[in-house]
């Protein structure tokens, strides 16, 4: 496994990937997820219980503060609602979506948010709690321009990840063109959403360079300009971050 994760990351520093975030989905991976931004001084991590979660532990938004408070922890998550994937009373998501808000607004980290089939409830839970006090990142967006500018609106980034290159995601162009450069990410949804030209293959960091040079492409801008933008994005986002880095 170490051998492979070293693979991986040689592969991104070629493609001019400098800094990385691995992301938490549950708190049984939580502890590999810190060791690997523990050995890598360019990789961060999160700490979250995705929506669509449900056999494992579900923690008390003092137990997420708890393990906030590792420094290399720069962000809570990945936490929102997915009603694609489950059915039925959705309550459930719902508490464990605010109390992942309120961690963050305790722990000032901004939040990873994943949305799917839920756009609307996304969006109003975090009006209703205030999540601009902490901000965050819609994580994979592919939802329409009302959605960015509300979630805009809250202070939040949007992230685009590999979909960005797919010939069918008109709209989710259409999108990329409006959002404020300064609140623009890029991301691989790893080992999910390959972009093109590596569709349908396992994702990894380095493929992330075909978002940003297709972002590029749409905006009508230097690829350089999509990398030096989405990194100073990225450490103001993420300030816990920077302060690692310039430390």
């Amino acid at each position: 496994m170490d051998q492979e994760l070293d693979q991986v990351l040689l592969r991104a520093k070629e493609n001019q990937v400098g800094y990385m975030l691995c992301v938490s989905i549950n708190l049984e991976a939580y502890p590999e997820v810190l060791a690997i931004a523990e050995q890598h001084a360019n990789i961060f991590a999160s700490v979250g219980v995705h929506p669509n979660e449900q056999s494992g532990a579900d923690p008390t938004a003092n137990q997420l503060i708890k393990l906030a408070q590792h420094e290399r922890v720069v962000a809570i998550g990945e936490t929102g609602l997915d009603y694609f994937r489950c059915e039925g009373d959705m309550t459930w998501q719902q508490d464990r979506f605010r109390n992942h808000i309120q961690a963050a607004k305790e722990v000032s980290k901004p939040l990873i948010i994943h949305t799917r089939d839920a756009a609307e409830d996304t969006m109003s839970i975090l009006e209703q709690e205030s999540a601009e006090q902490c901000g965050g990142v819609m994580h994979c967006f592919v939802e329409n321009w009302d959605i960015a500018k509300r979630a805009l609106d809250l202070g939040f980034y949007i992230s685009f990840s590999g979909i960005l290159t797919f010939k069918n995601a008109t709209d989710l162009k259409e999108v990329a063109k409006k959002v404020p450069m300064d609140r623009i990410l890029v991301e691989t949804d790893a080992p999910y959403l390959a972009p093109v030209p590596y569709r349908g293959k396992s994702n990894e960091p380095a493929y992330v360079m075909h978002v940003a040079e297709h972002l590029a492409e749409l905006r009508g801008i230097k690829f350089r300009e999509v990398t030096e933008q989405t990194t100073a994005n990225f450490f103001r986002l993420f300030s816990q971050a920077e302060a690692l880095r310039a430390a």
